[in-house]
């Protein structure tokens, strides 16, 4: 059974997540470090160590083919399509092998601009339409996904 795996930390859209989960009868593994530790109802929660990229190392660990995780991390993006699974960040954007390979070089464009002393715009702030649009999105890369498992 296809399960949602969040890297929880910092993650603007948990509640979306377990809400849709939820509503498709699909169980929800939120995955965060002792400096972000939560519990939320209808969710189950694993607490890592913290330190660089545990939660990534644990996360692609506990997935399976097919599951779909939640993160804005390209590095554990990449890792988690090599393994098979889906992945959609918090804005509602599907990472695939069509499209990693370019985000994974623009990160590391804009690395070597701050390296140099550059500065790259940040996000604005998160709004209530933004989550929306992430949870529309998510739902409907959930529906897919289990109309495929049934043909």
């Amino acid at each position: 059974m296809m399960r949602i795996i969040v890297d929880a930390d910092g993650c603007p859209v948990v509640s979306e997540v377990i809400e849709s989960g939820q509503k498709l009868s699909l169980p929800v593994l939120l995955i965060c470090d002792t400096a972000h530790v939560m519990e939320r109802e209808g969710a189950e929660t694993l607490t890592v160590s913290k330190g660089a990229d545990a939660v990534d190392f644990v996360l692609v660990n506990q997935m399976n083919k097919g599951d779909v995780v939640v993160t804005q991390d390209y590095g554990l993006a990449a890792m988690v399509l090599a393994r098979g699974g889906y992945v959609m960040d918090q804005n509602g954007h599907e990472y695939t092998n069509d499209n990693i390979l370019g985000m994974l070089e623009r990160r590391h464009v804009a690395k070597k601009i701050r390296q140099a002393g550059g500065r790259m715009k940040g996000p604005k702030k998160r709004s209530k339409e933004a989550n929306a649009h992430f949870q529309q999105n998510f739902e409907h890369l959930l529906l897919r996904l289990q109309n495929e498992e049934y043909i």
